[in-house]
C-alpha cells in the first residue's frame, strides 16, 4: 500500500479508511487477528478485509455495513491524528498550484506538524520528486517518520529535525519551491532564498495574522524576491435542495373576477370562492449557503526568486 500508488488488494499492514458516511470515517491499520468496533458492529481483519478489494462494502456484526476505501492524502487531511493545527484541502489546492509543482519538483517544508500538507506534496511531486521536510518538535518528527514509512512514501521525503529559522533546510540551491508554516516565518526567509534554485524559485508562508504576513513581505523584499501577494481563501458551500412553490394563476382569477363582477374592494365579496382559489406547486432545485460557513484560516504570501 502506497499513498502514491494505488493498489487493488487491502495487505495486512496497511492504512484504509473505514468509511460510515461523507460525516463519519476513520483510518485503520490492517492486521492479521485484529477486530474494529463501529457503530454498525465488529470488523474482522483477517476474514473482513486482508485479501478483499479497496472499495469493498463490508457487512459488520450487528448487520450494517461500511465501505473500505483506498487512502489518498484528501481522506487523510480528514482522518489523521492531530498533533498540531492543519491545512485542509482548500488552501492545499492553492498552494500546489501557486507554487507550480509537478512530478520530478523538489520541494522543502516547514514544519511538518501532523503531515497533511506533507502527504499531498508527496504525491504531487512523486515519483521523481523529493520532499525535504523540517520539523522543531522531536517527537513530531520522528512520528512524521514512521508515518511516511507506513504510507509507502519514505523514499520521497527527508525528515529533518531542527531549528529551520537558525540552521535552515539543509540543502542549497535545489529546491524548485519552499513553503513555510511557522510562527516567524520572517526569521527564515533568508535560508529559503539559499535553498531555492538560482532563479525562479516559488516561495509560499502561511500566516494566521497579518502582523506575521506585513513582517514577512518586508523579510522577501529585503532578500530580493519580487511579485510578492498576500490572498486568503474562504469556503462557502452551497446545500442544494428541492423546493415546492405555488403557481399563481393570475390570468384565471382576473378572468373569473370580472365574469362574476367580483370587486375585491368591497368587503361583503372578500369571502368569496374566486378570492381562495386552489393553485397547483412546482418542485425544483434550489441552492442556498450554510448559515455557518468556515472562516478564517490563514493568509497565504507568495513570491519569486528573480
Amino acid at each position: 500500500m502506497s499513498f502514491v500508488e494505488y493498489g487493488d488488494t487491502i495487505k495486512d499492514g496497511d492504512t484504509a479508511i473505514v468509511f460510515l458516511g461523507h460525516e463519519s470515517m476513520f483510518p485503520v491499520k490492517v492486521q492479521h487477528g485484529t477486530v474494529t468496533q463501529t457503530k454498525y458492529g465488529v470488523i474482522r481483519h483477517s476474514t473482513d478485509l486482508i485479501g478483499k478489494k479497496y472499495g469493498s462494502k463490508v457487512t459488520c456484526s450487528k448487520g450494517g455495513w461500511v465501505f473500505i476505501l483506498h487512502p489518498t492524502p484528501e481522506l487523510w487531511t480528514m482522518n489523521l491524528p492531530h498533533r498540531t493545527q492543519i491545512l485542509y484541502s482548500t488552501d492545499i489546492s492553492i498552494i500546489t498550484m501557486m507554487l507550480e509543482l509537478k512530478p520530478g519538483s523538489i520541494v522543502c517544508e516547514s514544519g511538518t506538524g501532523s503531515g497533511s500538507l506533507s502527504h499531498a506534496l508527496i504525491r504531487t511531486v512523486a515519483p521523481t520528486g523529493h520532499l525535504y521536510t523540517v520539523e522543531f518538535h522531536q517527537q513530531r518528527a520522528e512520528k512524521a517518520r514512521e508515518e511516511f514509512r507506513e504510507h509507502g512514501v519514505e523514499h520521497l521525503v527527508t525528515v529533518t529535525n531542527q531549528d529551520v529559522c537558525k540552521n535552515g533546510f539543509g540543502v542549497s540551491n535545489i529546491a524548485d519551491a519552499v513553503f513555510l508554516d511557522i510562527p516567524s516565518p520572517w526569521e527564515a526567509i533568508g535560508h529559503a532564498k539559499s535553498a531555492l534554485k538560482a532563479e525562479g524559485g516559488r516561495i509560499c508562508s502561511f500566516s494566521p495574522c497579518i502582523e506575521q504576513v506585513q513582517r514577512t513581505c518586508l523579510a522577501m523584499e529585503e532578500y530580493g524576491f519580487t511579485e510578492i501577494n498576500t490572498l486568503e481563501i474562504l469556503l462557502r458551500v452551497y446545500n442544494v435542495r428541492t423546493i415546492s412553490l405555488q403557481i399563481p394563476d393570475l390570468g384565471k382569477a382576473a378572468e373569473d373576477n370580472s365574469s362574476s363582477g367580483f370587486d375585491s374592494s368591497n368587503p361583503s365579496q372578500q369571502g368569496s370562492p374566486c378570492a381562495n382559489l386552489q393553485q397547483g406547486t412546482v418542485q425544483f432545485k434550489s441552492g442556498v449557503p450554510l448559515r455557518e460557513v468556515v472562516g478564517h484560516t490563514g493568509y497565504l504570501t507568495f513570491a519569486t526568486k528573480s
